[in-house]
Parts: structure tokens; sequence; C-alpha cells
């Protein structure tokens, strides 16, 4: 799998540019500012329909623009697809997949998969859970992609219950929370058999590689903390899951009314990545929780390979300067064979040898 030519157009910083990346490795060198991470953030949005940011939609389009467009070609197996995408200022994205609307936007996950690398993915093992609980929700999407309108559906299902019980508190309709209730269990149900998923297909590439960049063994394992029955074991169906959600709902049913918000579910639950029997985000060096972050991430992207028969795309966002020169050499050797975007300020920091690509303001050579 690989991107044979990407093209944005009223893109951040670029009013125009095309990109005909090489097969293997790809460095974009500018200096700080120039459009670098816009490139790769591009890429990812062709994946995943979001920025890796987290950006809102409206803040990738320039500010001379009324849309952005990101289009390009993937190559997958002996097939290619066309994805283009416009981002209006206002109103709502318009997808098409070889020239033809999908039926809904969300159809074209899966054409292109990709896994980021980002200075800030300390923050998965360092902060609080709803940093691990996104890297597990991205990732299922990248497995599975079908996992992203169950993602949804789920928020959208919290949001709604919690606006009733915020705007009516001890006095929100039964009937209207029971509903929300039920579609808060079916699509709660989903992600966290997604999630259950995802963490058996990490761990034994997550042990593996932490090795292989620790120099060292190690024990790696993940734990998951939920008030409501959600739990790591992949037997159970979802059937049994979501009667477990229901019911801790309707137990909480007078605590979240009081508190006029939701406070049992997928959305509140803790994974918990453990190395050699510590919690990592607090009883971790940081030499520890950087080299645990790196093969999280690369982990991933074994996993994914192993599901879908091929590498997916690598984006490596200024990511070597964040490292001592161990780690780094330790990262460039442990890099799998895909094709790989880097992008840096400084060439020499990037310890790996590939097509040097040169980023100014808007343009890219």
């Amino acid at each position: 799998m690989r991107v044979d030519w990407v093209e944005l157009t009223g893109y951040r910083s670029y009013p125009h540019v095309r990109l005909e990346p090489e097969p293997g490795i790809n460095v974009l060198v500018g200096e700080n500012g120039s459009g670098k991470t816009n490139v790769l953030e591009a890429v990812a949005y062709l994946a995943s329909l979001q920025s890796f940011r987290n950006a809102a939609d409206a803040a990738l389009v320039s500010d001379d623009a009324e849309a952005a467009v990101v289009r390009g070609t993937i190559l997958r197996g002996g097939s290619s697809s066309l994805i283009e995408v416009e981002i209006p200022r206002q109103g709502r994205r318009r997808v098409q997949i070889n020239r033809q609307r999908p039926r809904r936007s969300s159809d074209l996950l899966g054409h292109l998969r990709v896994v980021v690398f980002l200075p800030d993915d300390l923050d998965i093992v360092k902060r609080g859970p709803a940093y691990r609980r996104d890297f597990l929700d991205r990732t299922a999407v990248q497995l599975w992609p079908g996992a992203y309108l169950d993602q949804q559906e789920y928020e959208r299902s919290v949001r709604q219950r919690n606006t009733l019980l915020r705007q009516e508190g001890r006095d929100a309709d039964s009937t209207t929370l029971s509903v929300w209730n039920e579609r808060m269990s079916q699509a709660g149900a989903k992600v966290m058999e997604r999630r259950a998923q995802t963490i058996e297909a990490l761990e034994p590439w997550v042990r593996t590689t932490y090795e292989k960049l620790a120099g060292e063994e190690a024990d790696v394992t993940y734990e998951y903390i939920s008030s409501w029955g959600g739990g790591l074991s992949t037997v159970p169906d979802v059937s049994e899951r979501e009667q477990l959600l229901r019911a801790a709902l309707e137990e909480r049913d007078r605590v979240d009314r009081d508190r006029r918000v939701t406070t049992v579910g997928p959305h509140r639950d803790e994974p918990v990545v453990v190395l050699n029997g510590r919690d990592t985000r607090s009883k971790a060096s940081q030499g520890e929780q950087r080299t645990l972050m790196l093969a999280m991430r690369l982990a991933s992207h074994e996993a994914i390979a192993a599901a879908i028969g091929e590498p997916p795309v690598l984006l490596l966002d200024d990511v070597f300067s964040e490292l001592d020169r161990e780690r780094a050499d330790a990262l460039a050797g442990a890099l799998p064979s895909a094709q790989t975007f880097i992008s840096t300020a400084r060439f020499e920091e990037v310890p790996i040898e590939g097509h040097l690509w040169t980023v100014g303001t808007g343009s890219i050579k």
C-alpha cells in the first residue's frame, strides 16, 4: 500500500501543491512553520477523515480560500483508488472515490491505512485515560474501518443523553432517557468489543517491539478498568456487553440525574499499560515511557499489516528531534519496510536514508 501522488488546494499553507512521493522513505525538510506537518496531516486525512492534530475541518481551509481540496491516488495490491475530499469553510465535506460519491463519507475508510508518530505521543502514556482510549479507538478504525460508525454513534448518543440531563436533571423524561440508554448500550458494546480486540492484536507486538527498542527483556501487558463490566475478554458476545452497559446506566440513573452527566460507559473507562508489573503512567521513567510509546506505534503498524496483508503508510512528524541519538537509531532500525514520510527541520537528525524533499512556504521541491 502506498500513496502514488497527493495534491492539496487551499489546504492550510498551500494554495496548490502536488507531491509524487517515492515508494520508500520520503524525508520532508524545512524550517518550522514551512508546512511539513500539513502534508502529513493531509495524507492522514485521506485515511481517516480527521486531522491528527484534532483540528476542526474549518481550520484546514486556507485563509484566502472558501474550501480545501485533498486528492490522491492510493495503490494497493494490483488496484488503485482515486480519493478526493472537498472541505468547505462552512457546510459538509464532499467525498468522491474513483469519481463516484459514496453512500456515506466513511465508506472511504480502508482505502488507505496510516500509522502516525507525533511529538505529543508521550501524552498517550503519561496523561489521562482519554488519550489511551483515543489511541485504541483510532487504531481500531485502521484495523476495522466499520468501527468508525460505531464510535460516531456512541459519541452521538452520549452527547444527546448529556444534553437531556444537563437541561432537565432530575426531571428528565424517563422514556426519552431510556431511548438514549438503549442506543448508548448498543453502540457502546460494539466500541468495547473493538477495544478488546485491538488490545488483543497489539499486545504481543508491543512486547516484542519494546524489547527490540530497549535491548532488554520486558513484560508489557494491558489492563482495562471499567465500572460497568467492560473488560478485555473477547469471549462474551456483544449482546452480553450491551446488557451489562444498559444495567449500569439504569443503576446510575439517580446519580446521573443529580450530576446532570453520564457517569458510566466506555467513555469513562481507563485502559492501563503495565511494564514489568508497573503502571507506566506513574511508575515508569520518561525513557521507558518514550520507548513504550514508540513500541505501541510500531505494534499498531505490525497489527494492521497482519490484518490487511500489506504494510500501511508510516507518517513520522518531527519525531526524531524528540529522541536522543540512541533511541533515534533504535527507531530507525525498527522501522518496517513501508512507504514512509518523515518531517524534520534538520536533515542530520534523521538517521535513515531517503528521498529528500525541500519544503518552503507553499512549495515542495
